[in-house]
């Protein structure tokens, strides 16, 4: 541990180092699960969450599956068990599945298996301990996006497991930070712009005066004033339809440059502005998908009205955790025993009962630590199953598998599809990202600076932003600027000379070949960059980090600049 980082309760065992494939990744939970425990079941203090440094897919969670895909295979000599559904991957769409088949076979016997040592998939809860008390973050997926949009299944099965959506009205503090005129800050990297400085007020001031403040040249200035204010059409005399049509196939970089002509500074200011959702730069997104986001962009509204896809419903269902809340009410409808409770409030703050997870005696039982790694039909009726734990291959039979686990990962698991179908598993290239938590004991440098979310133009970090104000039945808010914060930090491993796929696929190799301590510098330096002049001085104010690094994060947006037409879509 080096001397800045003294103050700081945290350190992953692997530290971020990357390990060879093949090597032995076993904590002490892992080696306690050995052929002397029974049936898998892990030991009573076993609790994930609660871990910190490098979290989301941890070191231990990916190497027997990259193992696989370079040819390495397993044999296991015998079937150790039989089971009506066996669901590889224990994310949403893992548990949603064992639950939708459990409601029409409530007698099943059930396997899930997953690689990582927790449940849930992206939805990562992280905790921390301060002072006595317990503060929540999430490390992965934020919220229930849109609710209204969900299908009348899905939108059944959030009310079966007990969550009550108009809660989230009240549970949501959506006057908070406006109350206390906290509003969104850019910091203007050097790198662009030849310093470093933290401009406030974006979107809540006056533009002329906010543009006074930045270090852009006079003519950028005049350009970002002109863009966000002027009621200008760019594409006059043209309908809806071809507006739209031009627009759908127009990058806002290219809107921004060629049609309303502004200044390359302003650019610079964008060009990650959007990264947190679709992790490429503005040069790779059309300008009618980004119009709609974050309120509405520069440039765009009156030349082409804003569609309404995203903003009619407020961005408040979010637990603490995220979905992992959502998981955990799942995992709680699937074996109560685990998740003590019986609300979507006293959820939150439960204590999982890990050891009751996977328990020979009952019906559902979650494997944790189990990596897939070949699934066959062995005829009409069952289906044999080889997974990886503590290094060991098991091997087991069900009258049904589900593969609620990575899509590329698939055709490696299932040699035996045909090709057209590993072709299309193969096409989704997921987009890597990282979620960065950091605990500080109080958050008064925002309240000070009047900012509750910094974007950065340059940097590691793109975003840094307190916590959603959430309350739910026990657990509360942080209520003050003296009360202890979970910050939110966003990295994506952006590579701008390449496109695509290609970019996501170096992102993955960075982001895994990527040390705590690179992580943790980062967070340093930009919180220093954006909150020294309260007198905040990371090394001495931060009191823990969480890195959820998500190799294999979003599945990217279909309307990305380059992506083909196709033709179901005109359908």
């Amino acid at each position: 541990m080096s001397k800045k980082t003294k103050g700081i309760t945290r350190r992953d065992f692997l530290n971020g180092t990357q390990i060879a494939i093949g090597a032995s990744l076993l904590s002490p939970w892992l080696l306690a699960c050995g052929s002397d425990v029974p049936n898998f079941t892990l030991p009573p203090e076993y609790y994930p969450p609660a871990k910190t440094g490098l979290r989301g897919s941890h070191d231990g969670s990916w190497e027997t599956m990259h193992a696989r895909v370079s040819g390495q295979t397993w044999e296991a000599a015998q079937v150790e068990a039989q089971y009506d559904l066996v669901v590889v991957g224990a994310g949403i769409s893992g548990l949603s599945a064992a639950w939708f088949y459990r409601q029409k076979h409530p007698q099943a016997k059930i396997l899930i298996l997953d690689n990582h040592d927790d449940f849930g998939g992206h939805a990562k809860r992280n905790e921390f301990e301060h002072n006595g008390e317990n503060r929540i973050g999430y490390g992965g997926t934020e919220a229930i996006d849109t609710p209204s949009a969900y299908s009348p299944q899905a939108k059944q099965l959030l009310k079966d497991i007990g969550i009550e959506l108009q809660k989230f009205y009240q549970n949501f503090d959506q006057e908070l930070y406006p109350s206390m005129q906290l509003s969104k800050s850019i910091l203007f990297g050097a790198e662009s712009f030849g310093e470093n400085k933290l401009v406030r007020g974006y979107g809540s001031r006056d533009w002329q005066e906010f543009a006074a403040d930045t270090p852009m040249s006079d003519k950028a200035r005049r350009d970002f004033v002109r863009v966000q204010t002027e009621r200008v059409d760019y594409l006059p005399g043209k309908s809806f339809e071809q507006k739209y049509q031009i627009l759908k196939n127009t990058s806002y970089e290219t809107f921004l440059r060629d049609y309303a002509k502004v200044d390359e500074q302003v650019i610079a200011i964008y060009k990650r502005w959007g990264m947190s959702f679709w992790c490429v730069g503005i040069d790779e997104i059309p300008t009618t998908s980004i119009q709609d986001y974050d309120g509405g962009m520069p440039g765009v509204e009156h030349t082409l009205p804003r569609t309404g896809k995203r903003g009619d419903e407020p961005y408040i269902f979010h637990f603490p955790d995220g979905n992992a809340s959502v998981a955990r009410l799942l995992v709680r409808s699937l074996n109560p025993a685990a998740v003590p409770g019986d609300s979507m409030e006293d959820v939150v703050t439960t204590r999982v009962q890990y050891a009751k997870l996977d328990r020979s005696q009952q019906p559902v039982n979650i494997r944790l630590n189990s990596t897939a790694v070949h699934v066959k039909n062995v005829d009409t009726t069952q289906v044999h199953i080889t997974y990886v734990r503590n290094n060991t291959a098991h091997k087991v039979s069900a009258k049904h598998c589900i593969m609620a686990c990575y899509n590329s990962a698939i055709p490696y698991l299932c040699p035996d599809m045909p090709a057209v179908q590993k072709k299309g598993l193969a096409y989704n290239v997921k987009v890597p990202l990282v979620y960065t938590k950091v605990l500080v004991p109080n958050w008064q440098a925002f309240a000070k600076l009047g900012t509750d979310f910094v974007y950065y133009t340059d940097g590691f970090y793109k975003q840094v932003e307190l916590a959603y104000p959430v309350s739910v039945g026990d657990y509360k808010r942080s209520q003050t600027p003296d009360e202890p914060m979970v910050l939110h930090m966003c990295h994506v491993p952006w590579v701008p000379e390449k496109s695509g796929p290609e970019q996501w696929r170096e992102g993955r190799r960075r982001i895994l070949t990527t040390s705590f301590d690179t992580f943790e510098q980062n967070v340093y330096t930009q919180l220093n960059q954006a909150l020294a002049s309260t007198g905040f001085q990371a090394e001495r104010d931060i009191r823990a980090i969480t890195v959820n690094r998500w190799p294999h994060g979003y599945a990217y947006s279909p309307d990305l600049i380059w992506e083909p037409q196709w033709a179901h879509e005109h359908q």
